[in-house]
């Protein structure tokens, strides 16, 4: 078997008295795009800061392809790239001086350097803006060049700490369309956010953090499958026929609810669907109202963690 691109091992981290980490373990395969989701305090931030060995850990190691980052690893460092929460690129210097300079903080220079800076100004839409100083950038502009800088050096991993924190639907858009594509390019993404839809749009596996510890880490659809879907409805009657009939479907809970209506709960919502318009029709029962509610990773989250998701 392949060794995993990342591989973190029972990570911990104490701040004085405080555990910021609690023996947090994953794996993320090369190629794949891994989400992490958590509130802020969840860890997500200190996680990624041990991962590329910005921060040291109390405990526990991480593995990149198989070969652990430590002290003697420092060559392991280029072959990430972190685009913190925090944009992090120069106001005086221009688009291309910024990603100049991180080019050459990872020992790109000349004509590579050059031809490098020149693809991934047109990768994130700012060619046209090159020679602007980042002052004068919409935060959309600078989230778009923040993401540039951990491309510079054609990182095999991207680590990206809520890279989409403020910016406006046409950069967001962008973003997610410039991470497809490097993942297609066979570049592993670990992505952070407290965006649930945007996980759940580029993510095959995801990790929920909170409190410090990885509560569960698992594929899209097994998480989605902890919850079952619900159907409510309202009818004209609701009479001990339609509640017999509606209760011998197959995985299915029925109760009623008062007022005409009731509450079907279901793994299949699509299937349970179908038969219910047929029992419905069957008893000439009249549908008045309908609204499905099917499994989402916001709900697998509450689920999970009793708490909203806090910006």
């Amino acid at each position: 078997m392949a060794e995993p691109m990342l591989e973190a091992t029972d990570l911990t981290k104490d701040y004085g008295g405080t555990r910021a980490l609690d023996g947090v373990s994953f794996r993320v395969e090369e190629g794949e795009v891994f989400g992490l989701l958590g509130p802020n305090g969840a860890g997500k931030t200190t996680l990624l800061s041990i991962v590329c060995g910005l921060l040291p850990a109390t405990a526990g190691q991480v593995r990149l392809a198989g070969r652990p980052l430590g002290g003697a690893g420092s060559d392991l460092r280029r072959e990430f790239g972190i685009v913190p929460q925090e944009v992090a690129v120069y106001d005086e210097l221009t688009a291309r001086e910024n990603l100049q300079f991180f080019g050459e903080l990872y020992g790109l220079g000349g004509a590579t350097l050059r031809q490098r800076v020149d693809e991934v100004l047109e990768a994130v839409g700012l060619t046209a803006q090159a020679g602007q100083r980042v002052r004068t950038f919409s935060g959309g502009m600078r989230r778009r060049l923040n993401l540039g800088a951990g491309l510079v050096h054609r990182p095999r991993l991207l680590l990206l700490d809520e890279p989409t924190v403020g910016v406006d639907p046409q950069s967001r858009n962008h973003i997610f369309e410039e991470i497809r594509r490097l993942n297609a390019a066979g570049v592993t993404v670990v992505y952070t956010s407290h965006y649930m839809e945007e996980v759940q749009a580029l993510c095959r596996r995801v990790g929920i953090m909170d409190r410090g510890r990885l509560v569960r880490c698992d594929t899209l659809p097994n998480l989605l499958a902890l919850l079952e879907g619900q159907v409510r409805l309202r009818v004209d009657q609701v009479t001990p026929d339609l509640v017999a009939r509606l209760r011998e479907l197959p995985d299915v809970r029925v109760t009623e609810q008062g007022g005409r209506r009731l509450l079907l709960q279901c793994r299949d919502v699509n299937g349970t669907l179908v038969r219910l318009v047929g029992v419905l029709n069957e008893l000439h029962a009249g549908l008045t109202a309908l609204e499905i509610d099917e499994p989402s990773l916001e709900r697998v989250f509450l689920h999970l963690t009793g708490k909203e998701l806090r910006d």
